[in-house]
């Protein structure tokens, strides 16, 4: 084969992208709750020990493709639109009126706003720092994030304490770094409930998100779990207004079931907004998309919450790799990463509706008689021994589901 041109491989790459076949129209994607977040269409493909692959892309460049691409939410940090130097002045008021005027002109929402408490020098010692000034513009920060979320019409704000950790021992107080976090927050909650009383509507949904490891050495809010007692420690003073944002890897990465920490979180009434992505056990952050390392678990996870009705949205919080082209990222990775995702939601509600799985689950449910109807225990579990079989068969019948067996696919 002979080389082909850049115009030759971009026409490969669309004619190969079509032969897969299974796309979406973009009007049936606009009928899930998916956002696209401005850093990962925009993310170049650098990192710790990796130069850039991509040029920049702006945020009306993105929103004109998430538009073509049919994804009805935007969502963005403070400073992926707004320079640090132009925060909280009259140069931030015109970016968010240009961005609000490009939304509406290609018919999007803003979904969710989030600040970058990581990644400028003022964070080395994280937004809870022992510095009252580093406290002070860290709580001015949140607090602008949700003024700027007032204004684009944004439900929710995430806040993900990166930095809120240590790399030596002894180098910190926890305690006391909690309850500076905690005054970020609660900072960022009143200014929300003043903001939503002036403007005559809701106050947004503040989510935590969480993370095992990177970028400190040792994180103290590591996982979603940590999030659920920091919520309930009382340090909050308006806990109902706070809820979680856990990402599918942040919860994958320290070795935990995603599915069971969403199930926790359901439990306690505060999953509102979620983070998909994907990755591996145990690695660091590589931000894969949606269902390209574990489909069968995400067909799980999907099953859990369409079980359970989580209505939040689903954040395509990825990094498209670096072996992308900037052509690519909006031609095969966020097109690709949308349809994964709907159709394995709706290989969910298939599998909810499978018959062997209905018999199987409420035979399991019913469990085995025993003669007495109130055995000890060698009864009991002699009268249930060949049931509990079902267990490996719910396993095997939901890879056939996600196979297409149950449709008839055939193996000859």
């Amino acid at each position: 084969m002979r080389s082909p041109s850049v115009k030759e491989q971009r026409a490969l790459v669309d004619r190969l992208t079509a032969s897969c076949g299974g796309h979406y129209s973009p009007e049936r994607r606009r009928k899930y709750f998916i956002s696209g977040p401005q850093w990962a269409a925009a993310y170049q493909g650098q990192a710790l020990f990796h130069a850039p692959t991509r040029e920049p892309v702006s945020y009306s460049e993105v929103i004109s493709h998430y538009a073509e691409i049919g994804i009805g939410y935007w969502t963005t940090h403070d400073t992926d639109v707004v320079p640090t130097e132009d925060l909280m002045t009259e140069r931030q008021q015109k970016i968010v009126a240009d961005i609000k005027k490009t939304l509406r002109k290609h018919g999007l929402k803003c979904s969710m706003v989030t600040t970058e408490t990581f990644f400028h020098p003022v964070w080395a010692t994280s937004s809870a720092s022992e510095s009252p000034e580093v406290r002070a513009y860290a709580a001015a920060r949140l607090e602008n994030t949700v003024a700027i979320g007032h204004e684009l019409g944004a439900q929710f704000v995430v806040y993900w304490p990166g930095t809120l950790g240590y790399l030596t021992q002894g180098s910190i107080d926890e305690i006391q770094t909690l309850r500076w976090f905690a005054e970020s927050i609660n900072a960022a909650c009143l200014k929300d409930i003043a903001l939503a009383s002036e403007k005559k509507t809701s106050t947004m949904r503040h989510c935590l998100e969480a993370k095992p490891f990177e970028p400190q050495g040792e994180i103290i809010l590591p996982t979603s779990d940590a999030m659920l007692a920091f919520i309930g420690s009382g340090l909050l003073k308006h806990p109902e207004m706070v809820g979680l944002n856990p990402e599918y890897l942040h919860e994958l990465m320290w070795g935990s079931a995603p599915r069971a920490a969403l199930a926790r979180a359901l439990v306690a009434g505060k999953l509102w907004h979620f983070d998909i992505n994907d990755g591996y056990r145990l690695k660091h952050d590589v931000d894969i998309g949606v269902a390209l390392v574990n489909p069968l678990d995400w067909l799980n996870v999907l099953i859990l919450l369409r079980s359970h009705g989580y209505q939040g949205p689903f954040n395509l919080d990825f990094k498209p790799p670096r072996t992308t082209s900037n052509y690519g990222v909006f031609k095969v990775s966020f097109p690709t990463a949308v349809d994964r995702f709907i159709t394995l939601w709706e290989i969910a509600g298939e599998a909810l509706e499978d018959k062997i799985l209905k018999e199987a689950t409420e035979a399991l449910k019913a469990g085995g008689a025993t003669k007495k109807g109130n055995g000890g225990a060698k009864e009991i579990f002699d009268a249930n021994k060949e049931l509990w079989t079902l267990h490996e068969l719910v396993a095997h019948r939901l890879v056939q589901i996600l196979l297409g067996v149950h449709r008839g696919r055939k193996f000859a």
